[in-house]
């Protein structure tokens, strides 16, 4: 992991967050047609005459826009709260975006050649309309009555978003584990404006203990009595001890084994034997655990974590757009696929990427896989960015490349 001093470095400097009204309805999977949409973005870099230097960022569930650099307005609570946070950033942490690592000058993601972009997806509570937002037909919060959201109704807004921006075309789509999700839906549902994906540390289909994880975290928030059904906006009560459980479960999944041993082991937190008690957090992992849910719950709605929990075990592209079939829902896809997965990730394992890739070989398209060794569960994605870093830099100036010679190509025809 990396040193806080060396955050700074590559930095794309201070950030303000901006928000957008889309001028017109967006049409989801369920048949409802949503409106007004307002979406929060950041953006990192200089956009080209040509305007076609863009690349979209996705974060995974529990992130927002702000991706990197510094945030004019940190939040109390950062977006980077994940494992060994305090150890990787030091004191910088709070206003850093979740990906700064990534993104900026020089880095994986080089502002000095790109104009990338981050959106806080659909369903969000971080600016863009979700759960917490107001029902203009009720004039208060929209609960549970907010529309149930899928992945591809997170990228057709997203897309909505880029075309008021004037952004026909992206170099690239980027995400780990939902972000990647979405840069795989971008690929199937555009094909003919995405250059290239990068899909990191996720999924064609969560498998089965996936769902049944996400499941659980989901009973715990609607089996709080606090969740009032999803309508506890203005009572004075939310189901903050729900969703510390929801978040435990969750950040148990994002580890490994390994990972957990190797900082935890079977410490104890606060004395030197046991104190026979059942309520206390007796173990250095048990404290660590409250600690996350505690500052989670501080930055999060859980109604947005029911929705986003639930349109990420819904992703499935086989069944989505192949019949069953992962290679013919590949089969109109025109982008280069980068694929990174991490050894210890059990959430969304290796074997996951490693059928992609033989989807898009199947079905005639380029793309390639990379396996990093790294101890940390499905969290590597955010903290293994220097090996990741080069892979990225090396892919997309490939893609570059192509693209170019494949424009030149079709002006000469």
């Amino acid at each position: 992991m990396a040193p806080a001093s060396t955050l700074a470095a590559g930095s794309v400097g201070s950030i303000e967050t901006q928000y957008l009204d889309l001028p017109n309805p967006v049409q989801l999977d369920c048949g409802r047609a949503l409106h007004p949409i307002r979406v929060a973005y950041e953006t990192y870099g200089t956009l080209s005459a040509a305007r076609d230097n863009v690349i979209l960022v996705c974060h995974a569930l529990s992130g927002d826009a702000h991706a990197a650099g510094f945030s004019k307005t940190p939040a109390d609570d950062s977006t980077r709260d994940g494992f060994a946070a305090e150890d990787r950033d030091g004191t910088v942490g709070k206003g850093l975006g979740w990906w700064d690592g990534m993104i900026g000058p020089g880095k994986a993601f080089d502002t000095d050649h790109y104009f990338v972009v981050s959106t806080n997806l659909l369903g969000g509570c971080r600016g863009t309309t979700g759960p917490s937002s107001i029902d203009p037909a009720t004039g208060k919060p929209y609960g549970s009555d907010f529309p149930v959201i899928t992945v591809a109704d997170m990228v057709r807004t997203e897309h909505a978003f880029l075309d008021v921006l004037g952004i026909e075309r992206l170099a690239a789509v980027a995400g780990g584990s939902l972000g990647g999700m979405q840069a795989l839906e971008w690929a199937i549902l555009f094909p003919d404006q995405v250059d290239a994906i990068v899909v990191i540390a996720s999924t064609h289909a969560l498998h089965p203990q996936g769902v049944a994880w996400n499941a659980i975290a989901r009973d715990a928030i609607m089996r709080d009595a606090a969740w009032q059904d999803g309508h506890y906006y203005g009572t004075g009560r939310s189901p903050s001890a729900g969703m510390g459980v929801a978040r435990m479960v969750g950040h148990v999944t994002y580890l490994s084994a390994p990972a957990l041993s190797e900082r935890f082991g079977r410490r104890l937190q606060y004395a030197d034997d046991i104190r026979y008690t059942i309520t206390d957090a007796e173990f250095e992992v048990e404290s660590y655990l409250r600690h996350q849910a505690a500052s989670f719950v501080k930055r999060f709605d859980a109604n947005t974590y029911l929705y986003t929990s639930r349109a990420l075990t819904y992703f499935d592209l086989a069944r989505q757009y192949g019949g069953g079939s992962l290679a013919q829902a590949f089969g109109d896809v025109s982008a280069r696929t980068l694929l990174i997965a991490f050894s210890s990730d059990w959430l969304y394992p290796p074997s996951a990427s490693k059928e992609i890739e033989d989807a898009l070989r199947a079905a005639g398209k380029p793309g390639e896989f990379h396996m990093i060794e790294a101890p940390y569960g499905h969290d590597c994605f955010l903290l293994e960015e220097g090996r990741q870093t080069p892979l990225i830099r090396r892919f997309l100036a490939e893609a570059s490349s192509t693209s170019k010679k494949l424009t030149s190509k079709k002006r000469l025809s």
